[in-house]
């Protein structure tokens, strides 16, 4: 598959900065080296209605939220989406995706809440997902002084936080959850074996690499047989049955396409409300980059619009 220009030109300034690869060094200097790179990615910043900074009590230890209230959003009874950041459960802050947020905010009318989950290796799964879920539950017992409507609450998530959002559709599933309305997978991480094609095709020279990712899922599993877990890999579900209907982004060019494509294949024949779509040519992470690719704009416009046909059907 041809890499998009646009995906092209990012990987050409990515080597021109000679940055080395996250496995290479500590967490501590992944992660600076990531916070550095997001500013130079993101689009251009989006204003927003209004947006608060709080924390909320978790299972164990406060989590800090980022509630951002879109343009033409109502302060009563308004859609809310629970966006979880990716970065390989290793990586990431309410920083790294605040753009696709307030977009999404802006787009939908909508309210956005991204959580501060805790990351790994510090804190190995599950104690994401615990803050995840945690703070789905906050919006749930909260809707009335957010101004939001229980009935309208999503999630959403890329990479490792399409993970997360996996799992917590899931969980609502089965009771174990507050209700969703729908689930937003942008190139979504969810099987930990990672052992499909894609992997071969695309593990070197695309961005992401097959070494990054598992140097990512070791510091987030416990052991070996957390990798067999359905919440680690969500693909290993027994049942998908009555999910949340389900938005699906992709990008061709991507260690994880392969493993999106089944777990969307798998949901359509449960029975599922679907909407797949494919960016042939893109690279994981391109709806970050929008400073460089116009296509995540459009990826977000999407998103949202899947999610505002779910609410109408």
């Amino acid at each position: 598959m041809t890499l998009d220009p646009d995906a092209l030109r990012v990987l050409e300034i990515g080597r021109a900065a000679g940055g080395e690869p996250f496995e290479t060094g500590s967490v501590a200097a992944a992660r600076t080296a990531y916070n550095a790179s997001f500013p130079t990615l993101q689009g251009e910043h989006e204003p927003v209605a209004a947006t608060q900074e709080r924390q909320i009590d978790g299972t164990n230890g406060p989590i800090a939220l980022r509630i951002h209230r879109g343009i033409g959003a109502p302060q009563s009874g308004a859609p809310a989406l629970l966006y979880l950041h990716g970065g390989g459960w290793v990586i990431g802050n309410l920083d790294s995706h605040d753009e696709i947020c307030r977009l999404m905010a802006n787009l939908g009318g909508a309210v956005i809440v991204c959580p501060d989950y805790r990351l790994a290796p510090e804190h190995k799964f599950p104690a994401g997902l615990e803050d995840c879920l945690a703070t789905l539950r906050f919006l749930a017992e909260n809707a009335a002084g957010l101004g939001i409507d229980i009935r309208r609450i999503g999630v959403a998530g890329d990479s490792a936080g399409g993970n997360l959002a996996t799992v917590l559709a899931l969980l609502a599933r089965d009771g174990l959850a507050p209700p969703l309305a729908a689930q937003l997978l942008i190139y979504p991480n969810i099987d930990a074996r990672q052992a499909s094609n894609s992997y071969q095709r695309f593990g070197d020279g695309f961005g992401l690499t097959a070494t990054t990712m598992a140097w990512f899922r070791d510091h987030y599993v416990r052991t070996p047989e957390d990798i067999m877990d359905w919440r680690v890999s969500p693909l290993l579900a027994p049942d998908l049955a009555r999910v949340a209907p389900t938005f699906v982004a992709l990008a061709g060019c991507d260690i994880l396409a392969d493993e999106g494509a089944a777990y969307a294949a798998r949901l359509q024949a449960a029975g599922v409300p679907l909407i797949l779509r494919q960016w042939p040519g893109q690279i994981h992470g391109f709806v970050s980059m929008g400073r460089h690719i116009p296509a995540a704009r459009q990826a977000v416009a999407e998103a949202v619009a899947a999610w505002r046909q779910f609410e109408k059907s």
